[in-house]
């Protein structure tokens, strides 16, 4: 029996640690082939970005109901369909013949990842027991960060040269195996709320509401219907908010937000420090590439400094935030990220490229020391009962973020450049869309330190939460 649990468990970690490294690999390799998929499909700027938004605002959307949906029949049976799902759909981006078909490929990948987020870390949370559950989760964020790094190293590379299809066929076959590898070797299946009511007119609701706020934010400089299209998502969530508290089995638990301060917080200041820093390799992608006239290979270099800072320092912050109050920690991280967005406001053609590179590892320093500690301080605000609940929110609270920050940079896209190609556009239109893109990031996370301090002392209200010890 024991013999059999290890089994079980290298399966899981092996499974886990695999899709941990893919998925983040292929957000950060595609930022660094944005201007050759410009260049081949003759597109504009403004499409180019939906390339990367469909994905996030497909994850963001579906997250939650199939996070919920395999609680209920199983999370084994929806992380294995993921993972298949994510490695037809990359390999149809990578056959794509035209950038309209590439978005809607990213958007059914995106459909797909959500599938994987949404089970991957449970069910590492239900084959490993608590004792030994901290290490290998830390393992998975390990593998999650060694994507984000060799991301711009590798995938530059590739870009350069084999082309930028070699990265989704890559990832297609990396992911092709893992569902193999999974039905094989991991047997067994875990359904924390098997018998429960999956919550469909919540989901439809969430999904409709989110997917139409996000939209017209992305669209509101390009289309006269997008402020309608906002106000219908808005109508939309308020609906999905009235309906859920009234539910016994809801999509998500929305009284936490209300009932738990620390919670609530946590959750809000994750979701600015996304909303500011995500589309930062996307926009020094572009400045990299096309206002330096850096090769895809080289960019991916420089822009290696910010992950692995986050890489080496976000253990060490998780570790600190056990031993002092998450939120201080957290704060110092969130204060750290908005400094060094708003030194690239400054951002010009003479800019040294080791500042820049310094400038990138200081925000991944912030970016280190506010994730982990976030993350403890979420997880220390609700009971055990409740971890799957919070981590799938945490999760949602960041792909929420992703999306947000896609979405601004799309719209300052359309304002400044419109439908304008890639070689079209005149390098002083794309600096001043880029600073100002840097000037909103920058202030969001000025916002964030407030949001981040205001969640009160974690650490105190451990024993409220039945964490003591």
């Amino acid at each position: 029996m024991e013999k059999a649990n290890i089994t079980q468990e290298r399966a899981a970690l092996i499974a886990v640690m695999a899709t941990s490294f893919m998925v983040p690999f292929i957000a950060s390799a595609i930022n660094l082939a944005l201007p050759s998929l410009g260049g081949e499909f003759h597109c504009s700027a403004l499409l180019l970005s939906w390339v990367v938004t469909s994905y996030i605002l497909a994850s963001a959307a579906f997250l939650l109901p199939f996070g919920r949906l395999a609680d209920i029949v199983g999370r084994r049976k929806v992380f294995i369909a993921g993972v298949a799902l994510f490695s037809i759909f990359s390999f149809l981006c990578g056959m794509s013949g035209s950038v309209h078909l590439l978005i809607t490929f990213r958007l059914l990948q995106g459909v797909a990842s959500a599938m994987i987020f949404g089970t991957a870390m449970a069910i590492l949370s239900s084959v490993y027991p608590p004792h030994r559950r901290g290490k290998v989760l830390g393992l998975s964020v390990a593998s999650t960060y060694t994507g984000l790094s060799l991301g711009p190293v590798l995938g530059g590379w590739m870009n350069h040269a084999v082309g930028w299809r070699s990265i989704f066929f890559l990832i297609a076959v990396l992911s092709f195996l893992i569902p193999i590898y999974t039905n094989a070797r991991l047997k067994g299946e875990w359904a924390g709320a098997e018998g429960e009511k999956f919550d469909l007119a919540g989901s439809f609701l969430y999904v409709l509401g989110l997917v139409a706020f996000l939209y017209g934010m992305s669209s509101i400089a390009s289309s006269v219907w997008s402020r309608y299209i906002i106000a219908l998502g808005l109508v939309l969530i308020v609906f999905f908010v009235r309906y859920e508290l009234r539910q016994i089995h809801p999509l998500i638990e929305l009284r936490l937000f209300i009932q738990n301060i620390g919670f609530a917080f946590s959750n809000l200041a994750a979701m600015i420090n996304y909303s500011a820093t995500f589309a930062l390799s996307f926009l020094m992608s572009l400045f990299l590439q096309l206002i330096l006239g850096y090769s895809s290979q080289a960019a991916g270099m420089v822009l290696l400094s910010q992950p692995l800072v986050m890489a080496l320092f976000s253990p060490l912050a998780g570790a600190l935030s056990d031993r002092m109050e998450p939120r201080l920690v957290a704060t110092t991280g969130m204060a750290l990220s908005a400094v060094g967005l708003l030194g690239f406001v400054f951002l010009g053609v003479s800019t040294p490229v080791g500042l820049i590179v310094a400038n990138l590892a200081l925000i991944g320093l912030g970016f280190a020391l506010f994730s982990s500690p976030n993350t403890n301080a979420v997880m220390a605000t609700v009971p055990p009962r409740l971890y799957g609940i919070a981590s799938s929110t945490l999760g949602t609270m960041r792909l929420v973020g992703q999306a947000l920050s896609m979405a601004l940079v799309t719209l300052l896209m359309a304002i400044y450049i419109g439908n304008a190609k890639l070689s079209d556009i005149h390098p002083n239109v794309l600096m001043s869309s880029i600073h100002t893109a840097f000037v909103l990031f920058s202030l969001l996370c000025f916002l964030g330190v407030f949001a981040s301090m205001a969640r009160g002392q974690i650490n105190e209200n451990r024993k409220e939460t039945g964490q003591a010890g």
